[in-house]
């Protein structure tokens, strides 16, 4: 890792509010009342009922979405025996991806003992607290002891995460691997080079996929574990070799499939070539594998290679996997999570991988289409449809072996449940990222001398994110740069009032001339107006020296967005520029127009607005559902704003028929569908609700993206532009570092719709 990169990482974990997880209340908590059901004396009642039924604890508390992470912290990362208190930023961190991935709730538990009785005495003692026991970063091979005692003596869902988690996403990978190649499962000699906790549990569960015993060999730092060897764990025991072999050179020859969870560059190029036909390389060491990517292609045209990387393809990641695998356990209430679940899994996952690939996920992570093949064998973390798919995998798994208490029928409605569980909006802004990074942009920041400005350029290159130009003057651009430790060396600054920036000024300056020499500007004004930031941006955008510009910073918006209306100007078919937020909920995205720039539209103006803003959202991959909102339902009341928003919904009914768009409506039917269905079920939006809110004039989407954002925890990216004939974005006045990272990532990605 960089020093900017160990840097952030610091900053991340205790800036703000320290660390990465909290507890919140989920219940009203607002008067004397609601505290006195919360705690004496009403919460007496639930404790009686679960006194007589201790099955009622799953109803009456949040045992039944609470996991525990716990560790004692000796086998930490690739950090090693680190003790339980440093390894606390990695189970908290575990505890995030529950959340943010399946909606789990996590407390870690470091326990800080070594001696395998206490630790286990200690994880019995407070079970009865969590509905689920996820183990972590504990070293082989006590591990492999302490989970067995403990799945005998509990009856929840309990797993080591290392020994399972990277052996059911490997399988899924070894299944697809196997149907690419032409090949029979029984009939592979697979090679695995290490014996941690990870490499016996691969093993093992390869071994109930069909992989064959004898065709299993399996590599240590001392060379091949064979019977003959002295002193082996029982866990080594299982996995000895009869045959002569000595080294992993020995062993790799005429292999189908080489396992690596080892370290870096144990692997070589002679190694490889000696495999059998289409070998199978799953090089798993992190952050660098048993042989690289390259060097594996480099000799080896007809390898199939997974890595632990996100870099690469198929990637063999544990997200995959855990969230989903305990959600699916928790659900319907099992007393553990067995062979059967783990392999239901696997084939989950493997299954995934050979669907048609959402194009959210498309625009994500590739210039084409994802299909299944040598580089896609699983699917992409980020892909929505995990949770869907592979929770109720292991949910009906753990119905079919007898362990499930709760068991669901309805599968259709328990996979509505996971959606909503879920909703997609943080997924939205992962998409947002990804999609960045694989076509990175050029995006000039008007407003460089400002530390805000800075920092966010300096997250976005170092993230590979887009390529910043910095527009200021350059001695005070890196004297703000020096002073916060700033790392932008490599970020090009351009100073417009500079004297060699005069070409580039003249060529901008003919540019507006030429658009604005009909309505009163001279040529020198069009010239002085290029010494400005705020002018010369846009100029780099409309002569495609930039893909996109990001201004406004330290400008009021009208100020800052009409240098951009009159340089770049509006697309061929806009009539006018509108704007848009984006509000990340729970329950998915929410997308609010037009909230920043026409203060009170007509209806064709109106009509612009709604198509302008449907044709923005799409970009994301989502199928916009539109409510005209106002303050009567349907012709409740009459005025000038419902019968314009009424007349709007006729009007696309009637020329844009696949736009699911209603109104008018007032915004709490739109944003509650069964309100809506009981009370209007004619209307478009009767069976889905909105996620897309038109506002009748400036004033009310002002106030209500306002009223929003600062009373509601969502994330909110905005202001975003959409009209204009190039990518460019206007800032509200002091926004956040995140903020700008947000709205530049919006640039870079509408940049490259527009050069479609």
């Amino acid at each position: 890792m960089d020093n900017l990169f160990k840097s952030d990482a610091l900053k991340y974990h205790s800036e703000g509010r320290p660390g990465k997880i909290e507890v919140i209340p989920t219940t009203a908590h607002s008067t004397q009342r609601d505290l006195s059901l919360a705690y004496s004396p009403g919460v007496a009642e639930p404790c009686l009922e679960i006194e007589k039924n201790p099955e009622d604890v799953y109803k009456y508390t949040a045992i039944g979405n609470l996991v525990a992470v716990i560790s004692n912290g000796t086998a930490v990362l690739g950090l090693g025996d680190i003790g339980a208190q440093a390894g606390k930023p990695v189970m908290e961190g575990k505890g995030l991806l529950f959340k943010i991935y399946a909606d789990i709730d996590v407390f870690d538990i470091e326990v800080d003992t070594k001696d395998i009785d206490k630790f286990i005495e200690t994880v019995k003692m407070i079970a009865p607290t969590f509905g689920g026991i996820n183990l972590e970063d504990i070293k082989a091979p006590e591990c492999f002891e302490i989970e067995r005692r403990l799945k005998k003596e509990l009856n929840i869902p309990l797993m080591h995460d290392d020994q399972h988690g990277t052996a059911i996403i490997s399988s899924a990978g070894l299944l697809n691997a196997m149907e690419v190649v032409g090949k029979k499962i029984e009939d592979i000699i697979v090679v695995v080079n290490g014996a941690g906790a990870s490499a016996i549990s691969c093993t093992r569960l390869y071994k109930k996929l069909g992989v064959r015993p004898e065709n299993i060999v399996m590599c240590d730092s001392r060379g091949v574990i064979r019977s003959d060897r002295p002193s082996l764990s029982l866990e080594k025991k299982e996995f000895a070799t009869d045959r002569d072999l000595n080294t992993l050179a020995e062993a790799i020859v005429g292999a189908d499939m080489f396992l690596g969870l080892s370290v870096a560059g144990v692997l070589k190029q002679e190694m490889l070539k000696s495999m059998n036909k289409n070998p199978i390389v799953f090089a798993l060491a992190n952050p660098n594998p048993e042989i690289t990517f390259e060097d594996a292609h480099a000799v080896r045209k007809d390898v199939i290679m997974a890595t632990g990387r996100s870099d690469y393809p198929n990637q063999i990641n544990n997200v995959l996997g855990f969230p989903y695998i305990f959600r699916g356990a928790l659900d319907v209430r099992a007393t553990g999570i067995n062979e059967e679940m783990k392999l239901a899994a696997a084939y989950a996952i493997a299954a995934l991988a050979k669907e048609p690939v959402p194009e959210e996920v498309n625009q994500a992570f590739h210039s084409g289409n994802l299909t299944f093949g040598i580089d896609y064998l699983i699917p992409k973390p980020t892909d929505p449809r995990l949770i869907e798919t592979v929770a109720p995998a292991v949910a009906k798994a753990a119905m079919d072996s007898g362990i499930a208490k709760n068991p669901t029928e309805d599968w259709n409605a328990y996979k509505e449940t996971l959606r909503m569980r879920l909703g997609i909006g943080n997924p939205l802004l992962r998409q947002i990222k990804e999609k960045a990074k694989k076509n990175v942009k050029r995006i000039v920041f008007a407003d460089a001398e400002n530390y805000k400005m800075l920092k966010a350029a300096e997250i976005l290159i170092n993230e590979k994110m887009i390529i910043p130009i910095l527009l200021g003057n350059r001695e005070t651009i890196l004297k703000i740069a020096h002073e916060n430790n700033l790392e932008i060396d490599n970020i090009e600054i351009i100073d417009p009032k500079a004297d060699d920036q005069l070409k580039l000024r003249t060529q901008f300056a003919e540019l507006l001339f030429e658009k604005r020499k009909r309505k009163g500007m001279k040529f020198e004004d069009a010239s002085d107006k290029m010494k400005h930031r705020s002018y010369f941006a846009p100029g780099m955008v409309e002569s495609n020296i930039a893909d996109g510009m990001v201004s406004g910073h330290t400008k009021n918006y009208p100020d800052a967005i009409r240098p951009a209306l009159q340089v770049i100007g509006k697309a061929e078919n806009a009539k006018l520029v509108s704007g848009m937020y984006i509000f990340l909920s729970k329950k998915g995205p929410l997308f609010l127009a037009d909230t920043t720039v026409n203060k009170n539209p007509t209806f064709e103006q109106l009509v612009e607005i709604t198509l302008q803003t449907a044709e923005s959202i799409r970009q994301f991959g989502i199928e916009p559902r539109i409510a005209l909102l106002s303050y009567s339902n349907f012709g409740s009341n009459e005025g000038f704003s419902p019968n314009t928003m009424r007349d709007i919904a006729a009007y696309l009914h009637k020329n844009h028929p696949d736009l699911i768009v209603d109104g008018e409506m007032q915004a709490n039917f739109a944003l509650n569908k069964d309100l809506l269905k009981r009370k209007f079920p004619f209307s478009k939006l009767a069976e889905t609700g909105a996620n897309t809110l038109i506002f009748p004039n400036l004033s009310s989407g002002n106030i209500a993206y306002k009223l929003m954002q600062s009373t509601t925890d969502y994330k909110v990216i905005g202001p975003i532009l959409n009209g204009f004939k190039k990518s460019a974005h206007i800032l509200q006045l002091s926004s956040s570092v995140d903020e700008i990272v947000d709205i530049a990532m919006i640039a870079s990605i509408n940049a490259s719709y527009k050069n479609k």
